[in-house]
């Protein structure tokens, strides 16, 4: 279970980084054209905001750090906390989009909800508790 763990962290950290480095570095571009190649999910709701996007930005890229840590510092309770925080903005960022998807195409609608849906199964993964070792019985 540790590695499942250690592998949701990995990719937790990665997806921050690239989203948040997108949305804090470049707003307009990720307001325009963000996830890429997978369509445009942000400009179809609402007037570009580069206050908001940076601070989405500044967000991801806290728990992408936060997940580096717990990359460097492994720990049950590190696991437990990085869980925590990833699943409620998970659960949350998953039900504001499910709740808004009458502006999308369906491909996008889909799509948004399968990268949202694995962003938020991260951090459930990071809730599992690990097995405990079995001790031969004598």
């Amino acid at each position: 279970m540790r590695r499942l763990h250690i592998l949701a962290l990995a990719f937790s950290a990665a997806l921050g980084v690239f989203v948040g480095g997108w949305a804090y570095f470049a707003p307009q571009g990720f307001y325009d054209s963000f996830p890429g190649a997978l369509g445009s999910w942000v400009s179809v709701d609402g007037p570009f905001n580069e206050h908001l996007i940076r601070d989405v930005g500044a967000m991801y890229l806290a728990l992408a750090a936060a997940s580096i840590g717990g990359l460097l510092w492994r720990s049950t309770v590190g696991f437990r906390v990085l869980g925590i925080a990833w699943t409620v903005f998970g659960v949350l960022h998953f039900l504001y989009h499910a709740l808004h998807l009458e502006h999308m195409s369906l491909e996008s609608a889909i799509g948004e909800m399968v990268a949202l849906g694995v962003s938020l199964v991260l951090g459930v993964v990071l809730l599992l508790p690990e097995r405990e070792a079995h001790r031969p019985t004598r």
